[in-house]
């Protein structure tokens, strides 16, 4: 050792942190040769806390305000050291400070779906994403669980950790809450109140306390999102009675719709005739009122009109996909009848 090391180490009797940079977590306060100078003095501010660790063990743990390290303050290490070296300092340790304040506006997010059982679907994978926030709530099993006797310990590192918890509990907790997947996505707050009673306590085991938890979208993959869109189309079709031919005929004239308008032309295109356009506006708003009001008896064609012309308009409903084939063949026997006869 040099001698100005030796002289710098002896009057280094302020031990502090005053965090410069964002995101670290825990500092070990570099002293040369580990050596504290008997009577030092530590100072702890707001939202800090010191852990005085001597020879690998933790000998106390001090929260905000200034503190003498004396062997009053210490009593623990009076039986331990030697008191009558010149110049040598009595403590023989470190000491770590740690922040606790609360680290906000963290994203947590399942990179991967997280396969859980459900209610209505079996079993599905599902993703999510959300915001939380926590802090160090007990420095001492944060020291012995988590960062250690590194020089410094950072935010991305423990969430690191912490991203692989948060996915297990989840999992876990989703799975056993028997709550059906659409419940869970119609009600984000019931889910992260769900997750965030297991999260809590998983924290808890490594001095992290859990502050804040929500969710802010839950969502299924591609393929079982399409499943599930078809199985709302199948039940909008019901809804419109699709176990009657009226009721099919009026939801295929209203999808039929923005299909037609996508097609060369568009609207246009398809009722270039007067009589087909009439024919395309009367099957539209037969269509719309049946989803509302009790089917009405077709509308009686004027007394002018002749079967021919009909069949041809007829014929022309099916080309545009209009009406379905049913429709079609059982009204043209009808009009053929009143032709023949």
């Amino acid at each position: 050792m040099s001698l100005g090391s030796f002289i710098k180490k002896q009057f280094l009797d302020v031990l502090q942190w005053n965090e410069e940079g964002e995101g670290v977590l825990a500092w070990r306060h570099p002293m040369e040769d580990y050596e504290i100078q008997n009577g030092a003095t530590l100072v702890v501010r707001e939202s800090q806390v010191a852990v005085f660790v001597d020879e690998g063990r933790i000998a106390d743990v001090f929260g905000p305000g200034t503190h003498r390290l004396t062997t009053s303050t210490l009593p623990v290490l009076t039986n331990l050291k030697n008191w009558d070296k010149l110049f040598a300092s009595p403590f023989k340790s470190d000491v770590y400070f740690f922040s606790t304040r609360v680290q906000t506006g963290r994203k947590w997010g399942t990179p991967q779906p997280v396969t859980i059982r459900d209610k209505d679907f079996d079993m599905i994978r599902v993703r999510a994403f959300g915001m939380y926030s926590y802090r160090i709530a007990d420095p001492r099993l944060f020291f012995t669980e988590i960062s250690g006797t590194r020089a410094a310990y950072t935010r991305d590192e423990v969430e690191d950790q912490l991203r692989g918890l948060m996915l297990a509990t989840m999992a876990n907790s989703l799975g056993a809450s028997k709550i059906a997947f659409l419940d869970m996505a119609a009600n984000q707050t019931l889910m992260a109140q769900q997750i965030r009673g297991d999260l809590t306590a998983a924290f808890a085991r490594y001095g992290v306390g859990l502050d804040e938890f929500n969710v802010a979208s839950v969502s299924l993959p591609e393929e079982l999102q399409a499943a599930l869109d078809e199985r709302i189309s199948a039940g909008m079709k019901a809804s419109l009675g699709a176990d009657k031919i009226g009721g099919f005929t009026q939801f295929q004239v209203a999808s039929s719709i923005p299909l037609a308008a996508q097609n060369e032309g568009g609207i246009a295109g398809i009722g270039a005739g007067a009589g087909a356009g009439i024919a395309i506006g009367q099957a539209m708003a037969q269509g719309m009122q049946g989803a509302f009001a009790p089917p009405q008896p077709p509308a009686v064609p004027a007394a002018s009109e002749s079967i021919e012309d009909r069949l041809a308009k007829l014929k022309g409903l099916l080309d545009k996909g209009l009406i379905s084939q049913g429709d079609y063949d059982s009204t043209k026997a009808e009009l053929l009848k009143k032709l023949i006869g």
